[in-house]
């Protein structure tokens, strides 16, 4: 038996499902886990999809109004079966990683390559784009024809974690994007949702770290970041700081961009971008992180130079 089959039988077999993402969870994250519930509710599944803090940026999905937000939790015993999407281990459940081992079934839909298996089934494609890509085809296995909410929701995922299909996009996801444009979703308004609208105090945040910016190694690598007091003062929360990793990647002469994110404790989030060469996978890996060959992250409870110092001399060795 397949895979899918064994992820269909697991499905078909459940009364209630749990859906659970990463923390601080991307477009693909959102996507992938509102794109589910809209199939799942289509087979008259009890669904929950819990996420803590969720992007705003999102909420025009489908089912948004609907998640369970916020930290308060959700009772394991209400669930028979927990679907993990697009988080590479357990850690990355963050809140929700008891809740999801304490359910008796357990599956895991990925796409990163520094996956742990940590589920009872475990769909891991790392060539595929984005985890959206991964459900159209379990979707597809499982005999469900996609309807205008789920593809809205796919499609979302699909353009965020290609960058617009600029980059990790193959011949197999353009055929699925395809199918998914052949329900007739509105692509252009969700690409400019998406991308290009924006609110003035998020672009004040972007103004301040691109003040800070500094281009490091004869202009190669790219760091700039973000404190807590920039989202207290502008009343904004972490999600805002989505994509501003990528304005010091776009410098002509950067080949590597870092972006560290001051979190509530003190520790930072850091996310990493390359253009042409640089694997920043392996670099997130040597401080406990992860991702993919052009985009990673990781965590990190050192003081910001000590950062800075560190990862700098990771990828230099990388240019070696």
């Amino acid at each position: 038996m397949s895979v899918i089959d064994n992820i269909n039988e697991k499905i078909n077999g459940a009364k209630s499902i749990l859906i659970l993402t990463h923390e601080n969870p991307d477009g693909d994250a959102i996507g992938s886990s509102l794109g589910l519930y809209n199939a799942l509710k289509k087979l008259e599944k009890k669904v929950v999809v819990y996420i803590p803090v969720p992007d705003k940026t999102y909420k025009f999905l489908p089912g948004y109004d609907e998640m369970l937000m916020g930290d308060g939790g959700v009772d394991p015993k209400e669930f028979d079966l927990a679907i993990s999407l697009d988080a590479s281990d357990l850690e990355r459940l963050h809140i929700a990683k008891e809740t999801f081992s304490a359910i008796e079934d357990t599956i895991c839909i990925d796409h990163h390559i520094t996956n742990q298996n940590y589920a009872d089934i475990n769909y891991v494609n790392a060539v595929a784009s984005s985890t959206c890509e991964n459900i159209m085809v379990i979707l597809a296995g499982m005999g469900m024809a996609i309807n205008k909410e789920i593809a809205e929701c796919l499609y979302t995922g699909i353009i965020t974690d290609t960058g617009g299909f600029r980059y990790n996009t193959h011949a197999e996801t353009m055929d699925i994007v395809a199918t998914i444009m052949e329900t007739g979703i509105n692509t252009s308004t969700i690409y400019r949702t998406v991308f290009d609208v924006t609110t003035y105090s998020k672009t004040k945040l972007v103004g301040r770290c691109i003040d800070r910016l500094e281009l490091l190694e004869e202009g190669k690598i790219a760091f700039t970041y973000m404190t807590n007091s920039d989202l207290d003062e502008l009343s904004l929360d972490e999600s805002d700081s989505e994509g501003i990793v990528n304005y010091g990647r776009n410098i002509d002469t950067v080949e590597v961009s870092i972006f560290a994110k001051e979190r509530e404790d003190g520790s930072y989030k850091v996310s990493m971008r390359a253009n042409e060469y640089v694997d920043v996978s392996i670099v997130a890996s040597k401080f406990g992180g992860g991702g993919h060959l052009r985009a990673a992250g990781c965590e990190s409870s050192m003081t910001l130079d000590q950062i800075k110092e560190a990862l700098v001399k990771e990828i230099i060795k990388q240019f070696n």
